[in-house]
């Protein structure tokens, strides 16, 4: 038999940790991952190529169940201590939430409980001693607060798979695990922060599934405030709910449905007494998700948060990529501190978002400020208040048309610096301003213009 100091890493995994976990009961093909990459390796731009950054892998992720994780071992040889890889472990069980981390280098193996429950936060354990699944289960329940049979039942639920292969990242993993735990807890109203482009959507649809699958959410409304997500959750991840959901047009309401689809508007009426939402009894749903909470279901006056209060004995949970706190209006305030935060330098850190340049132009109103010459009269001839005007002010209270002629100018030079075609999105203080944008757009690039008058 060879020396054990000769061996290298993936033979210290192999020859001794992998034994140990058979022997302590774990189930090595359904507990057990080897080798896990979970991010992609943060981008990096040079000039105008990319390279990847290196990817975090756990030598091995322990499951009570697929998407439920455990705890992370990470491995090194025998040369090194058998604490030498608890670090990265560390590391890892923060980034998955799990509340243990262990390491080892093929002698034994190094605990550290991250709950907070036992008597010692580390502990050298030989390998015929490693955890079994039901002791680590036990112990993720504590560091969740799970304490009933009931929650148990909810939160260790299966998650939807269909046989392609496309499995939650372990951010949407762990917003999932947290949100359905909070449910399972009795929390009622419920905020998830996570960044655009990081996939919302599909985490709502396995937050939705495996509350629905078990049975303790039967009947859910998803709100939005733009026909075009409803369209693309529709057709994309709620598609799996089949015949079992609806989306609410022309505010007709078909109450054999146990999913539906809205929109705020398409819920409200001017004249209050018909309302659309009002045909369903207060207690019809049992699960309400906000998406894109920020843009007004917050508001004690808005018209979503009529919907809101009128399903008040639901579960509430709202989504979104940037929490509103104003006077007027807050998302933490109504939802309370979120579950869960998935930021987007997080995203870009990991790999799962591209990186970003600013640009920086300075026009001189912007920097200085306008303030109009005495007498002065906009376009409607009423004379305009003599103040200084700034960033706050413009395409609001105050609309400079030579201002959005040069930055139409300004966005129109970098493109054709870059590349014409790529895809831009400009924002606009609303629609007016959006028009007026886009007018000053075509009229800087006319031959685009022409070519698709779109």
């Amino acid at each position: 038999m060879s020396n054990k100091k000769d061996l290298s890493e993936r033979d210290i995994c192999t020859q001794f940790i992998l034994p140990a976990l058979v022997k302590s009961g774990w189930d090595v093909e359904k507990q057990v991952r080897e080798e896990v990459f979970f991010t992609d390796g943060r981008i990096f731009v040079k000039g105008k190529k990319t390279v990847r950054g290196k990817r975090k892998r756990a030598d091995f992720i322990l499951y009570l169940k697929p998407n439920i994780p455990l705890a992370v071992i990470e491995a090194k040889d025998n040369n090194h201590s058998v604490g030498a890889g608890l670090q990265q472990a560390l590391e890892y069980a923060e980034m998955l939430d799990v509340p243990v981390a262990f390491s080892s280098n093929g002698d034994g193996f190094v605990q550290h409980d991250r709950s907070g429950f036992s008597a010692q936060i580390e502990t050298e354990l030989s390998l015929d001693a490693f955890p079994s699944s039901a002791e680590l289960w036990k112990l993720y329940k504590k560091y969740k607060r799970i304490e009933t049979p009931e929650q148990e039942e909810i939160a260790s639920f299966n998650y939807f798979f269909d046989g392609s292969g496309r499995a939650p990242r372990y951010y949407q993993q762990r917003a999932i695990n947290r949100t359905v735990e909070a449910v399972a807890r009795g929390q009622n109203r419920i905020l998830l922060v996570m960044a655009t482009g990081t996939g919302k959507t599909y985490t709502a649809f396995q937050i939705i599934y495996r509350l629905w699958k078990n049975g303790r959410k039967k009947r859910i409304l998803f709100l939005a405030d733009r026909n075009v997500l409803i369209d693309q959750t529709r057709r994309n991840d709620f598609k799996h709910f089949k015949d079992r959901m609806t989306v609410i047009k022309k505010k007709k309401i078909d109450k054999a449905f146990e999913i539906y689809l809205a929109l705020y508007q398409g819920l409200t009426n001017y004249n209050e007494d018909k309302d659309a939402y009002k045909e369903f009894s207060r207690d019809f749903f049992d699960l309400v998700v906000v998406d894109e909470c920020h843009r007004g279901s917050a508001a004690a006056d808005s018209a979503w948060r009529a919907i809101l209060d009128y399903f008040r004995s639901a579960t509430h949970i709202g989504l979104t990529a940037t929490p509103r706190e104003t006077r007027e209006i807050s998302n933490i305030a109504y939802f309370g501190e979120p579950v869960y935060t998935y930021t987007l330098r997080q995203g870009i850190e990991d790999g799962f978002l591209a990186p970003y340049k600013v640009i920086r132009v300075g026009f001189n109103v912007d920097l200085e400020g306008w303030r109009p010459e005495a007498g002065k009269t906009d376009k409607d001839g009423i004379e305009v208040d003599d103040r200084i005007y700034n960033t706050r002010d413009f395409d609001k209270n105050l609309v400079i048309d030579e201002r959005t002629k040069l930055v139409a100018k300004k966005v129109s030079e970098y493109l054709r610096k870059t590349n014409r075609y790529d895809k831009t999105i400009v924002f606009c203080v609303d629609i007016e301003h959006a028009e007026r944008m886009r007018q000053a757009i075509a009229n800087e690039n006319p031959d685009l213009a022409l070519e698709n008058g779109k």
